[in-house]
């Protein structure tokens, strides 16, 4: 079947190439003309800037980006700029399926009215968890449901060639609201454990050895680790969608909301115990952060928390420099090699870094990561 995947970041190329090796005749679409040349030694289907490639293909996937606009409110703008560039190429019938993040609502209210009522539509929304070595597009349960029943079963059956289980729901709205509440639920208990972190500081004691004492309990607790905050895509992001929705459809979620405060505020907390721990003051110190994407193992930078704690850091005069390979470039800045520092900060714990350059000068250090077997100490 032919296949086209309208936007080619990690979710779209991931897609892609699930459904070429299930044999599907795939066609990716992107508007970066720069991914466009890096994918084309990447992966074994083409990628295109050409939006009228679409109007041979039977089913028609949006994986665009749905972030949060400078007020943090969801932003459909790579959305509406997906539909509107499809308009005009769809001249037959077509399954379109969206994978993006939304509010409850979006296929029903925004794409099917943007693009006619010719074609089916049905909702599937990524599950995709960057760097996880066992879990995939392959053994990730699916959620599909269409705006009918015709969609969902079309879609059902696409998604079986490379999906082991496919859950259908009742509705679309169904499952855009799951993927929503599975990363809220996600953004309320780190946001619980770092209040809890905070509880533990307080008192004297381990937040880790608590966590894992409580973790003995065979039922009704699932640990959490405690972090600088919360980055990427999906746990920053994904709350405030379903929040917007709910304000919209006049119900209160002061429950969300006070989760989104209490991580977003993690980076001004750490820089208050930092600069208790230097003395009071932190004008000249030389602070170096090891690790500035989002989680470890990716170079993914996007909502990261440990960009939030080195500008907070620099705010209060220190002298912040960063580490990170997977990275390499950020803001104009590049990675620096690890060296001797008043305080060395492991934010996020990249697999194989040496630390040997702040083990051999005694320099401070502190691991904020949530791994929790870094081999130094926490700092949470």
């Amino acid at each position: 079947m032919r296949v086209a995947i309208i936007g080619q970041g990690y979710v779209g190329k991931a897609v892609g190439k699930a459904a070429h090796g299930a044999g599907h005749q795939v066609i990716g679409i992107e508007n970066d003309l720069m991914r466009v040349k890096e994918l084309a030694s990447v992966v074994d289907y083409e990628v295109t800037r050409d939006y009228s490639e679409v109007s041979s293909v039977a089913i028609i996937i949006i994986a665009v980006p749905t972030p949060l606009d400078e007020k943090r409110e969801p932003d459909l703008s790579f959305l509406y700029s997906a539909c509107h560039s499809l308009q005009n190429h769809l001249n037959t019938s077509v399954l379109l399926i969206n994978e993006s993040t939304s509010f409850p609502g979006t296929l029903r209210n925004v794409i099917a009215p943007i693009l006619g009522s010719k074609h089916l539509y049905a909702s599937a929304p990524e599950r995709i968890d960057p760097a996880n070595k066992i879990w995939n597009i392959e053994n990730t349960p699916r959620l599909v449901a269409g705006l009918n029943d015709e969609a969902t079963n079309r879609a059902t059956e696409f998604y079986r060639t490379f999906c082991r289980e496919v859950i259908t729901v009742s509705s679309p709205e169904v499952a855009e609201t799951a993927k929503l509440f599975e990363n809220t639920f996600r953004q309320v208990n780190i946001a619980l454990v770092n209040e809890f972190a905070q509880i533990s500081d307080a008192l004297g004691i381990s937040t880790f050895e608590t966590i894992k004492a409580a973790s003995s309990k065979p039922y009704g607790f699932m640990p959490f680790m405690p972090s600088i905050g919360v980055g990427g895509h999906c746990i920053p992001i994904d709350p405030t969608y379903l929040s917007f929705a709910a304000r919209e459809a006049g119900v209160n979620t002061s429950f969300i909301d006070l989760a989104n405060k209490v991580n977003a505020l993690m980076p001004e907390y750490l820089t208050e115990r930092i600069k208790k721990l230097l003395g009071g003051n932190l004008v000249g110190k030389r602070i170096q952060i090891a690790g500035i994407s989002y989680k470890a193992d990716i170079s993914d930078i996007r909502e990261s928390p440990a960009l939030a704690l080195l500008a907070k850091l620099r705010e209060q005069g220190a002298d912040v420099t960063w580490h990170d390979e997977k990275v390499g470039v950020c803001n104009g800045e590049e990675s620096s090699k690890l060296e001797a520092v008043d305080l060395g900060i492991i934010a996020t714990a990249h697999s194989g870094v040496d630390y040997s350059s702040w083990k051999n000068t005694q320099s401070i250090v502190i691991d904020l990561s949530t791994n929790p077997n870094t081999g130094w100490k926490k700092f949470l």
